[in-house]
């Protein structure tokens, strides 16, 4: 094996401890694992914890990459509802690809708060997911209410409505099914555009 071959050898392992690393810390936290320590991402990854830093400079690098992680396992996800459908339809189709949405981020959305006084990086990942949710929220309903700075108190009733933290309150405070909680935010949106059914 020549220089060039050990050396592309040696970048692809770093690759791969690295992402076993990253998706350790994701699964661990979307075990419910809010704030993994080193050894348990390190355990669960395979690796020993000195790897973890040699590979990542510190926690923030660490979060950054995870984050990242999760905002890659967000966008596969998303699936952008037909702005040229019946508003009926569109309210139900949002509201029900918004529930997954917000159901499969809610790991990483807990664990951020935790975090976020202290990390730049889970402040940007939350504010990625609030550029997201509010592009949907232009894509899907702009046929109606057009761009969000002609009719923005509507958007941010919207907003309100779908966003993660009233779906927890919903489902863990109020103690209702998904069913129930998805219906209470359909018939919200519904409500906030009562105007154009």
């Amino acid at each position: 094996m020549d220089h060039e071959d050990h050396q592309d050898g040696r970048i692809a392992r770093r690759f791969r401890t690295r992402a076993a690393i990253v998706t350790a810390h994701t699964e661990l936290v979307s075990e419910g694992v809010l704030r993994p320590t080193a050894q348990r991402v390190a355990d669960r990854a395979g690796v020993s914890v000195r790897t973890i830093w040699t590979n990542f400079a510190d926690l923030e690098s660490l979060l950054r990459s995870t984050t990242e992680r999760w905002m890659k396992l967000d966008a596969e996800i998303a699936d952008p509802v037909d702005p040229d459908l019946r508003l009926a339809e569109r309210i139900e189709q949002f509201c029900a690809r918004q529930a997954e949405r917000v159901e499969h981020l809610a790991p990483a959305a807990r664990s951020s708060i935790l975090g976020e006084p202290f990390s730049a990086a889970l402040r940007d990942g939350r504010r990625t997911v609030s550029a997201r949710l509010w592009k949907d929220l232009e894509h899907t309903f702009c046929p109606e209410l057009g761009p969000r700075m002609e009719h923005g108190s509507i958007y941010d009733e919207l907003y309100v409505i779908v966003a993660w933290p009233v779906w927890k309150m919903l489902t863990e405070d109020l103690g209702r099914t998904r069913a129930q909680a998805l219906r209470a935010t359909t018939e919200g949106c519904r409500r906030a555009l009562a105007q154009y059914l």
